[in-house]
């Protein structure tokens, strides 16, 4: 699960390292949570630029035939977001790319779970796996999901799933609009090495959703 990130570098960065156009402005973000407003950049149609929208985090589900299940949702599973009826339209024509600079993973334990914000030891940015979709009926927002996978080495001893997260040299491949074949995909999902990232443990502040401050990255 991916349920919390930051996104706290410079806009022109983040201009350069997904090849923008324009300078986003942006502010900084250092807990962003489900249902808020996330930076996404994406294609609209093919050879189109690159370009830089604010959408909700936090799909919804349509109904499926045969099945009351929908709903919101933040996440969608790598391994059978191509199959699943929620996602695959979404997969073959609308993905995205989230920016972020970390994301946060609570491990488990008695009493109060530990949060470690994990980042590259570059200080580059990441770019996580979504889909999209447009406005919906009755108002509803355009919004994105990120995919998850299998968690790396050094995930695994915080948490059982990590974002999926693209190398910049497969960010054409993965934005591209024109319905490319699942199969054509299915190497991008899978766990980022552990080697290039680290994983800091952060204090109580970033557990309440609520706190939009600094301090969510003051160490524990």
């Amino acid at each position: 699960m991916c349920g919390r990130f930051t996104l706290t570098l410079p806009p022109d960065l983040i201009a350069e390292a997904f090849g923008l156009d324009d300078v986003p402005i942006l502010e900084a973000r250092y807990n962003i949570a489900p249902t808020q407003p996330v930076a996404v950049v994406r294609r609209l149609q093919p050879g189109a630029p690159r370009q830089l929208d604010l959408l909700r985090w936090r799909g919804t589900l349509p109904p499926i035939e045969g099945s009351r299940r929908s709903g919101p949702v933040i996440n969608a599973r790598s391994e059978s977001v191509a199959t699943r009826p929620a996602f695959r339209d979404a997969f073959r024509r609308r993905r995205c790319l989230v920016p972020a600079d970390g994301f946060y993973e609570w491990a488990p334990g008695s009493g109060r779970r530990q949060a470690f914000h994990i980042t590259r030891k570059d200080g580059r940015p990441l770019a996580f796996a979504g889909i999209w979709e447009p406005p919906g009926p009755a108002g509803a927002p355009a919004s994105a999901v990120i995919l998850t996978t299998a968690p790396n080495d050094l995930l695994r001893p915080i948490h059982d799933r990590m974002p999926v997260i693209v190398d910049p040299d497969d960010y054409d491949r993965w934005l591209a609009s024109e319905g490319t074949p699942p199969e054509k995909l299915a190497g991008l999902l899978k766990p980022y090495p552990a080697e290039p990232l680290v994983a800091r443990a952060v204090g109580p502040t970033v557990n309440n959703a609520q706190n939009e401050v600094a301090a969510c990255l003051d160490p524990a």
